[in-house]
């Protein structure tokens, strides 16, 4: 008689956790449906924690890959203690892997309902017509449920209005919202307030460029004329004494951990990530000890192959 203990990650999406006890004899499916990079990373750490207890129990091997959540137990004839015992074992591996992602995950309390933002930047790559809904389907893809989506730079509107009510629907409909994210490079420039109210969910304003006064007196005259949505800016002052209903702060880089904090919506710049790794422990760090995660940009993620 002999026992496998199976593991191999298929997809950050699903979690399958199976157990062969000898050659025709019993098994156990456990597997787990993975809603988020937060339940992914709770799930890994905790199943490492079950490596070790099957191996010290001297099971052999792992196996986890893609499937439902689903429990079977079949026997085509009574065990031996040792076979109970095995079986015992695993079940409780199991258990106590699952306990423990509970655990992590009630360390952060109500990610799954925080913004987690692609930020769509025309200047790196254009986005309209053509290929928004790629656009859509790579930010669904990623566990993206809001969007900034680049309509105004430099002064100049990139859409009319009624391409931009068209990508607020085709956004509705894939359930994410999209903020109009306006880019100011001078204090000159004004909003441009015709496209206030097409059914977005909020503007925010990218203005780290321009001295105080000027963000003062822009995010003074959205208050004042917008009211259909929420606003939010995107900064790099840590100190920023304006207060939008999201406020991103541009936290790129790991140099840039002691910056972020409750209060704020963390930045991960695919340009200042090094691997895929390296940019999911970014991201994950950015969503769990701040009020939300932006990611910087759509291109640059595109072009990374994350």
């Amino acid at each position: 008689m002999y026992y496998t203990f199976y593991c191999l990650m298929m997809s950050t999406s699903r979690l399958t956790l199976r157990v062969s006890l000898g050659r025709r004899q019993s098994c156990v499916l456990l597997a787990m449906d993975l809603s988020s990079l937060v339940t992914y990373c709770a799930l890994s750490v905790s199943f490492s924690m079950v490596v070790s207890l099957v191996r010290s129990t001297r099971l052999c091997g792992l196996h986890i890959r893609p499937g439902e959540f689903v429990h079977s137990l079949k026997s085509r004839r009574r065990g031996s203690p040792a076979r109970k015992y095995y079986i015992i074992a695993a079940l409780v591996a199991a258990s106590l892997g699952l306990l423990y992602s509970a655990y992590l995950l009630r360390l952060s309390p109500g990610n799954a309902g925080k913004p987690v933002i692609l930020y769509v930047n025309q200047g790196n790559g254009i986005v309209d017509g053509s290929n928004f809904a790629a656009m859509l389907t790579t930010a669904r893809s990623h566990g993206f449920n809001t969007i900034f989506f680049q309509v105004y730079r430099a002064g100049n509107l990139l859409f009319n209005g009624s391409e931009l009510g068209g990508f607020v629907t085709d956004a509705h409909a894939q359930g994410v919202r999209i903020f109009f994210a306006l880019y100011f490079t001078s204090g000159s420039q004004i909003l441009p307030q015709s496209i206030y109210s097409l059914g977005e969910d909020g503007i925010s304003l990218d203005m780290s460029t321009l001295p105080s006064p000027s963000q003062q007196s822009l995010f003074g005259n959205l208050q004042a004329g917008y009211h259909a949505g929420e606003t939010a800016i995107t900064t790099t002052n840590a100190s920023l004494a304006l207060k939008p209903g999201i406020l991103v702060l541009e936290t790129y880089g790991v140099g840039s951990r002691g910056l972020i904090r409750y209060g704020i919506v963390a930045s991960v710049g695919v340009f200042a990530t090094a691997s895929k790794a390296d940019y999911e422990q970014q991201f994950q760090y950015a969503l769990n000890y701040s009020d939300g995660v932006m990611v910087f940009d759509y291109a640059g993620l595109v072009k990374s192959g994350y």
